[in-house]
C-alpha cells in the first residue's frame, strides 16, 4: 500500500512540478504526518525531491528529473487505453493527436504489458448516443476546441428559443452528453451552456482571456445539470400502473423521475400499483405518461388527470370519430402489441434551454 502512495506522489510531482503536503494528503487520503514521512523517505531512496519553504511552499522535484512508466501495473496500463476514445477526440479535431500519443504510450510500457493494453480497445466499446437517436456533427467543433484550449475569445451567431444572438464568448470548457456537444462559455458573467449544433456562425477572435482559476467544468456540469432536473420537474403526481406499466416504467420515463419515484408497497387486486412521481409543466406530463397508453392512471394533480381525459377523447374523437359513445373499455380491450412494447429512446437535451442559465 505504501510502494503504491509512494509512487502516486512522485509522478504527481512529475506532473504538475509544484505540489503543497496539504493537496498530497488530500489525494492520497491520508495526514500530513504520513506525507512528511514519504517524502522523506522518497529523498532516502535517491529521488530528487526538495521543499520550498513559505505561504506557497510546498515540493518539487530536480529540474530534469524523469521517470519511466515501469511502476504501472498491467490493470492501470489497461485503463489508460480504455480512456483513449477514438470518436470524440476525432471530432474535436485530435484524432492524429490521440494516435500519436497512443504510440508513445505503448512505446514506453515494458514489454509485458503491451499486449494487454492494446488488446483493452478490442474488448470495450463506447457508444455515446442514446437508443435510436444519431450523434450529432457540429459545425465548427474542432475551431472551438482550438479556442477553448488557447483561451481564445470567440464571436458566435446563436439560435435561441427567442431569436438568433450575437454573443462574445470567453470558451471554458466543451461537454459531450448523449451524443450532443455543448459549450460552456462567459459573456463577461457567470458561465452560461450552448448547444454547439444552434451555432449557427463562428469566428475566433484575436483576444485571449484569462480562466478563472476556481472554475471546475465537471463541479459546473454536475450541478447545472441538477438545477435542470429540478427546474423541468418541480410538481408532483400521484399514479396508478398496470404490471406491464410497472414493467415498462424505466424504459418509458427519463431517468431522473425514475430515480425519484417513490412506490407504494401494496399492489391491489389487479395487479395495479401506485407511484408518486415528479413532473414538469401539465402539457409535457401528458406527454410523458400517453406512452403508457390505458396502463396508467393519474389519480393526482386534479388537472392533470382532466387533461389526460381531454386527450383521450380527443384521441377518441379523432380515431374513432364518435367521443360520445368511447367508454374506457373501448381503450383498454387490447393489450399493447409487440411494437408497442418496443423501448424508445428519450433525449432530454432539447429542453436544456427552456430554463435555468440557457444561452
Amino acid at each position: 500500500m505504501r510502494a503504491s502512495r509512494l509512487l502516486s506522489i512522485l509522478l504527481t510531482l512529475q506532473a504538475r512540478g509544484h505540489v503543497t503536503a496539504q493537496e498530497l494528503a488530500d489525494e492520497c487520503e491520508v495526514s500530513l504526518r504520513t506525507i512528511y514521512r514519504d517524502i522523506d523517505a522518497l529523498s532516502s531512496a535517491g529521488i530528487p525531491v526538495y521543499s520550498e519553504r513559505g505561504s506557497d511552499g510546498g515540493y518539487r522535484l530536480l529540474d530534469g528529473y524523469k521517470t519511466r512508466l515501469n511502476g504501472l501495473s498491467a490493470r492501470e496500463a489497461d485503463a489508460l487505453f480504455l480512456a483513449a476514445l477514438p470518436g470524440p477526440a476525432a471530432d474535436l479535431g485530435l484524432g492524429a493527436v490521440m494516435n500519436g500519443a497512443k504510440a508513445k504510450l505503448l512505446t514506453a510500457l515494458p514489454a509485458g504489458l503491451r499486449d494487454g493494453a492494446a488488446q483493452m480497445q478490442n474488448r470495450f466499446h463506447l457508444d455515446i448516443p442514446a437508443w435510436f437517436a444519431e450523434s450529432e456533427q457540429p459545425d465548427f467543433l474542432p475551431e472551438i476546441a482550438d479556442a477553448v484550449w488557447n483561451q481564445r475569445q470567440i464571436d458566435i451567431l446563436y439560435r435561441s428559443w427567442t431569436a438568433e444572438k450575437q454573443r462574445r464568448l470567453s470558451p471554458l470548457g466543451i461537454v459531450l452528453k448523449s451524443g450532443a456537444w455543448y459549450l460552456v462559455g462567459s459573456a463577461g458573467g457567470d458561465p452560461r451552456t450552448y448547444r454547439i449544433s444552434r451555432i449557427l456562425d463562428f469566428k475566433a477572435s484575436d483576444h485571449t482571456f484569462e480562466r478563472p482559476e476556481a472554475f471546475d467544468l465537471a463541479a459546473y456540469w454536475q450541478e447545472t445539470t441538477r438545477r435542470l432536473d429540478e427546474e423541468l420537474h418541480p410538481y408532483k403526481a400521484t399514479l396508478r400502473l398496470s404490471p406491464w406499466g410497472r414493467k415498462m416504467f424505466e424504459a418509458l420515463l427519463s431517468p431522473y423521475i425514475c430515480a425519484k419515484a417513490k412506490f407504494s408497497e401494496d399492489v391491489d387486486s389487479d395487479g395495479w400499483i401506485r407511484v408518486e412521481i415528479p413532473t414538469g409543466s401539465v402539457r409535457q406530463a401528458c406527454v410523458d405518461l400517453l406512452r403508457f397508453g390505458a396502463e396508467v392512471e393519474v389519480l393526482d394533480p386534479p388537472d392533470l388527470r382532466a387533461a389526460m381525459a381531454d386527450t383521450a377523447r380527443s384521441l377518441a374523437a379523432r380515431y374513432l370519430g364518435d367521443p360520445e359513445g368511447f367508454t374506457v373499455s373501448d381503450a383498454t380491450e387490447q393489450k399493447p402489441s409487440h411494437d408497442q412494447n418496443r423501448l424508445t429512446g428519450q433525449n432530454p437535451d432539447d429542453h436544456f434551454l427552456a430554463c435555468g442559465k440557457k444561452g
